[in-house]
């Protein structure tokens, strides 16, 4: 998984960082002379009790807290840096979500804030929701997910925008053992595609079934720091794995070791608690058992499954020139490179279609005829009753007559 390139996707120079009590005196190390280097294309397991610091380092490689003394880089430049910081995805350990935004609605807000187009947007919050086994979901909001439903969610908010590095604060906190499956195999899967994953987890199983290096902090510094082999692996002992033997065999095997000086421990190994709940699980699901439960997350497709490249701007150019109503079969080279190298559309300018449709409205509406004179000249009509009724009023008022005539009428005598 390792590259063997010479730049460093996180690196760490006497990273330290010490709050201050209310005089400026020193009153908490949190972090001191850390120097660390994650190689890209690397799973690294950044391990430690809890106050061990590396929350702090988190928020100092993100330039949410500032180092007393140090420096910190990350793909070899700052994060203050847009270019360096839109190729990060980070998760952090409580999962900040709106609760009234459902979870596209969620995943939308956060493509904004990175700028992507709306259909590519749309496409990949598709995608996302079917990784992380959310697509039945989509519209539910956020307030009603457990919290292993809302820790799938922040993960795909940490995907929307195809980050180069991953930084993730306990990801699977309570997730169910089939989801911690699936995303332990995603990251796997996700560093064989070029990614690289800083993972901070307790659960240290989890670790050790992904991880290529890991290195434990303890009081603000590192502890110790190597492969998960070379920490692990037991160099006095030895450890053999055989089918079903007969008691003879067995003897026999005792017999030599013992001449060997060497204890010996026979016993049949044990499957873990984790794998037998996931065959148990996978039957349920083969035989189509009802659930109102997640489902299972799809794995690494849509973009996540591209072949990452250096200018990321291509990615972008890629997704907007293909083809829309393309077919599942994928195209060709040839197909891919015209479509990156094509002109984007203008979102800005209408089509010339819609230059004639405004056009011939708007002379429309300009020659449209105007009222006729002799609608113009009826409607004071109505006045005129009104003035003689008020005129024959004043009149019967002045000579004390209650009585009110109507007018006469001349159009009915006449039509007469």
């Amino acid at each position: 998984m390792v590259t063997t390139e010479n730049q460093y996707a996180i690196e760490t120079i006497s990273l330290t960082k010490i709050f201050p009590d209310w005089w400026g005196r020193a009153k908490v190390i949190a972090v001191e002379d850390l120097n660390l280097q994650v190689l890209q294309n690397e799973i690294y397991g950044f391990l430690g009790p809890n106050g061990s610091g590396k929350t702090t380092t988190i928020k100092m490689l993100l330039n949410l807290l500032h180092p007393t003394k140090g420096a910190s880089f990350v793909f070899g430049g700052s994060v203050d840096s847009p270019a360096i910081s839109g190729r990060i995805g980070y998760l952090p350990e409580e999962s900040y979500l709106y609760r009234y935004l459902t979870a596209r609605e969620t995943l939308d807000f956060y493509g904004r804030i990175f700028g992507l187009p709306a259909d590519i947007r749309k496409a990949r919050i598709e995608t996302l929701l079917e990784m992380v086994g959310l697509s039945g979901m989509g519209n539910r909001q956020i307030a009603t997910f457990s919290k292993g439903m809302a820790r799938r969610i922040g993960l795909a908010q940490a995907l929307i925008n195809d980050p180069d590095l991953l930084i993730l604060d306990e990801p699977t906190s309570g997730m169910d053992p089939m989801g911690t499956r699936q995303i332990k195999d995603l990251f796997v899967e996700l560093a064989r595609r070029g990614k690289t994953i800083l993972l901070c987890s307790h659960l240290l199983a989890d670790v050790e079934d992904v991880c290529d290096r890991i290195g434990i902090l303890y009081g603000g510094r590192m502890q110790v720091e190597g492969t998960v082999r070379q920490l692990l692996q037991q160099k006095d002992e030895m450890q053999m794995r055989t089918g079903q033997l007969s008691g003879r065999a067995l003897e026999q095997i005792k017999r030599i070791v013992s001449s060997e000086g060497s204890p010996i421990d026979i016993e049949k190994p044990m499957d873990k608690l984790e794998s037998f709940f996931i065959k148990v699980v996978a039957k349920a699901r083969q035989e189509k058992q009802r659930t109102s439960g997640v489902e299972a997350g799809t794995g690494i497709s849509g973009f996540l499954a591209e072949k990452p490249v250096v200018q990321h701007e291509n990615i972008l150019d890629k997704l907007v020139g293909a083809h829309p109503q393309k077919g599942p079969e994928e195209p060709e080279k040839s197909d891919r490179v015209e479509a990156t190298k094509s002109p984007p559309v203008s979102q800005t300018q209408p089509p010339e279609a819609d230059y004639g449709l405004l056009q011939q409205l708007t002379r429309q509406k300009t020659e449209a005829p105007l009222p006729s004179t002799e609608t113009v000249q009826k409607e004071p009509e109505k006045p005129s009753v009104k003035k003689d009724i008020l005129d024959d009023l004043i009149r019967k008022k002045s000579s004390g007559s209650t009585e009110i005539t109507q007018p006469e009428k001349k159009e009915d005598t006449e039509n007469a």
